[in-house]
């Protein structure tokens, strides 16, 4: 896909160049449909698929552990340590190691995976123009049902007597997946220096 975008790129510069040194390409109909494909249609498909791209590079978790204040997030994927939540599943590949970070931190409604990169857009604004906030919010906290997406209705958490006896309140989001004395160490980023780091391929 980036190279046929850079080609759209560089022909809609090169005709955009043709028309600035001659004008007179305009003259004639068929230099008129050249000019309006030059100037709005391949500028427009430039711009569509430029985001189209972004957009999926905005779900690879290397791209969301670039930014400084998150690189500390992205070690701790490696902690070697069962009760670490995130590191489990991105080590086990319970979910898709490079887009770990989307598959877990995606609101799955209709507009949720818009609303949560309008929402990552403004953490890179705070990134390079501002100050991240420390330590990092999730905004209205994290919801069980980014983990109830992939969990709800796999064989081996129904039939768990503990989160049988509670599913209601979970999938009512009235108790959190990461209550106390449940799934509730997450990103250990304060005591990262002191954890055991697992190598892959050691």
């Amino acid at each position: 896909m980036t190279g046929i975008l850079v080609a759209l790129i560089v022909l809609t510069i090169v005709l955009v160049a043709a028309f600035l040194v001659r004008p007179t390409i305009t003259a004639r109909i068929e230099g008129k449909i050249l000019a309006f494909a030059a100037l709005c249609v391949l500028p427009a498909l430039c711009i569509a698929m430029g985001m189209s791209f972004h957009m999926q590079r905005s779900e690879q978790t290397k791209f969301c552990i670039s930014c400084h204040s998150m690189e500390a997030y992205g070690k701790s994927l490696y902690i070697d340590d069962a009760k670490h939540i995130p590191a489990q599943h991105f080590q086990n590949h319970r979910v898709p190691p490079d887009t770990a970070c989307y598959s877990c931190h995606t609101d799955y409604t209709i507009f949720g995976p818009f609303k949560d990169k309008l929402a990552g857009v403004k953490r890179i604004y705070l990134q390079y123009v501002s100050t991240p906030p420390n330590p990092i919010t999730i905004p209205g906290g994290f919801k069980n049902a980014q983990c109830l997406h992939c969990h709800l209705g796999a064989r081996a958490f129904q039939e768990n007597p503990v989160h049988a006896s509670i599913m209601d309140t979970l999938t009512s989001n009235q108790m959190s997946c990461l209550t106390s004395g449940c799934h509730d160490t997450a990103h250990d980023v304060t005591n990262i220096s002191h954890e055991k780091v697992w190598k892959p391929g050691t």
